[in-house]
């Protein structure tokens, strides 16, 4: 069996106001708080459309690789639910305001990150549309209570059809956001033999997190499948996921477009967007959205991103990856890279391995770290100069992170972590770390040198971490 997963996206673009009012949107404001007139559907108001969601919804569209139309309509999607109080939800079902996009991605092949291969999706649109309100069911009481903060709210509501049905690959593609409720995600579901059309599928509603979206598609393919063996038919049906049995559950027949009885949206006029060449010479800017001023806007991708770091730092594409799955990790990794003199290669080592797990351990973002690029990059320079080893450096980290505001020389010297500088009192350390290794002392002269790094470590032991390996290792094999 072949598998074939569609995700339908719903995300929120950042805005201060709604998509059809100036109603404020703000996660967790007391229910009802921010209604406007034409948020509770009241006789006589008209939706007002918002610049903002639309620049926003171009500059996706454009970072998507999609064609923006440059007009594009409003429909009006009937239905009845107890939290859409107009009883028809505005969106754009006719022309989106874009179309036929593509998002490439990489995948690891091996749990190492060090093979790793590209995807791409195709998206087929981009879609403005308000979102309903929020229904909280109080078993309790026997009562469902409605909340009108979300509706009208802007869904960019993306179709995204992925070329194959593999689930955790699936789960890589929406890496994003799921937190405030900014994002929902609908999962497409079919199976079918290779080389056959494609099966029935089922839709799994409003699914709004990246573990419940592997479970939910993981869970419908294989009910699939035990359906078809067993002789049954999959019925076009929309279903949810009960994240407490682990199943998707169905909830009603999959509605079709007569269903939904699309009409074009009376009180708004077609969207035009313009770019460049088709500006009117007299035409008022503040007044119009020009596809060209958003697409020069446009920042890096994090392909794009992930390519100039490897290129201008030589770091492994592993690394770049490690970086921007952090929010701002890139950011200061570089301001590290830019006050140090150590190399890039080196810098990124301590940034993932050292810094990256502080915060992981402590469940912060970096924004949050105690340790700021400077004072790494003022550690690093320490190490890089030779005043420290790299186990006193470690040492000073973890102070460093205690956040008590003193600077790493501060710390090494009231810690006395600075480099031996005497040459002779080092020897003499090597030779009674020889005279008490007799047997290891036996196995390197038998030509056994990894016993050597023992030695080097019970120095590093006996100088508190303050002897330089490297020095170190070479005054041991002149003694051996």
């Amino acid at each position: 069996w072949v598998p074939v997963v569609g995700l339908e996206i719903h995300a929120q673009i950042s805005s201060n106001s709604k998509l059809f009012s100036g109603s404020q949107v703000q996660f967790a404001a007391p229910p009802n708080s921010l209604v406007s007139f034409f948020d509770a559907s009241l006789p006589g108001t008209l939706p007002v459309l918002n610049r903002r969601c639309v620049e926003a919804a171009v500059m996706t569209g454009l970072a998507l690789k999609c064609s923006i139309n440059k007009k594009s309509l409003f429909d009006r999607k009937h239905y009845f639910y107890a939290d859409l109080p107009a009883g028809y939800q505005i969106t754009q079902q006719r022309v989106p305001i874009a179309v036929n996009g593509s998002l490439s991605y990489s995948l690891c092949i091996d749990s190492k990150m060090s093979q790793m291969v590209t995807k791409t999706v195709r998206i087929k649109q981009i879609q403005l549309e308000q979102d309903s309100g929020k229904s909280l069911h109080d078993d309790t009481r026997s009562q469902t209570l409605v909340d009108l903060n979300r509706a009208g709210r802007l869904g960019l509501f993306s179709f995204f059809f992925p070329p194959f049905g593999c689930t955790g690959q699936t789960v890589l593609l929406i890496k994003f956001p799921f937190t405030e409720g900014q994002l929902r995600v609908d999962a497409n579901v079919s199976v079918h033999h290779p080389g056959e059309p494609y099966g029935v599928r089922t839709e799994v509603k409003n699914i709004n997190s990246i573990r419940f979206l592997a479970k939910a598609v993981d869970y419908e393919i294989q009910r699939q499948i035990e359906e078809l063996e067993n002789g049954g038919t999959i019925l076009n049906e929309t279903r949810a996921f009960d994240s407490k049995l682990g199943c998707t559950v169905p909830m009603r027949d999959k509605e079709g477009k007569q269903d939904y009885r699309f009409m074009p949206e009376p009180n708004l006029p077609p969207l035009i967007l313009y770019d460049a060449k088709s500006l009117p010479a007299n035409m008022n800017h503040q007044q119009v959205i020009n596809i060209d001023w958003i697409h020069e806007r446009l920042p890096d991708l994090p392909s794009v991103k992930r390519e100039k770091l490897v290129e201008q730092y030589g770091i492994l594409p592993e690394h770049s990856f490690a970086l921007l799955n952090e929010d701002g990790l890139a950011e200061f990794y570089e301001n590290v890279v830019k006050q140090t003199r150590m190399k890039p290669k080196r810098v990124i080592g301590w940034v993932l391995n050292n810094l990256l797990s502080y915060l992981k351990q402590h469940s912060l973002t970096v924004k949050e770290s105690p340790i700021s690029s400077f004072l790494l990059a003022d550690l690093l320079n320490l190490l890089e100069k030779k005043e420290i080893s790299s186990t006193a450096a470690k040492q000073v980290l973890a102070e460093l992170w205690k956040g008590e505001g003193k600077t790493p020389l501060e710390i090494v010297k009231e810690q006395k972590l600075q480099l031996l500088q005497d040459q002779k009192e080092l020897e003499q350390i090597c030779q009674a770390v020889i005279d008490r290794q007799e047997n290891e002392v036996m196995a390197i002269k038998a030509g056994n040198l990894k016993v050597l790094n023992k030695l080097i470590g019970l120095v590093q032991r006996e100088t508190q971490g303050r002897s330089n390996p490297v020095l170190v290792k070479q005054l041991l094999e002149k003694k051996l």
